[in-house]
């Protein structure tokens, strides 16, 4: 059992080590001048379309759980009569 854990060690080193590195392009700069350019857009919003579908769906989903909130408290406080 002992010797095909140290088995299995030894392949998982090889096989982790042997692989080739790929050479990754730094975006930052190209990042800092998109977000530091001054075109009037609120910088949540300067990252595309993901970013504005990201910030309605965010404001959807917090105008409908403050509405839920405020009609559960409703509910609650004017219990209905039987």
């Amino acid at each position: 059992m002992f010797r095909h854990f140290l088995t299995l060690q030894q392949v998982s080193r090889r096989q982790i080590s042997s692989t080739v590195r790929r050479q990754l392009v730094n975006k930052v700069p190209d990042k800092q001048k998109l977000f530091q350019e001054a075109n009037g857009m609120p910088v949540h919003l300067k990252g595309g379309v993901g970013d504005a579908v990201l910030y309605r769906a965010t404001m959807g989903l917090t105008v409908l759980g403050t509405a839920f909130v405020i009609f559960e408290l409703v509910k609650a406080a004017l219990p209905q009569k039987d």
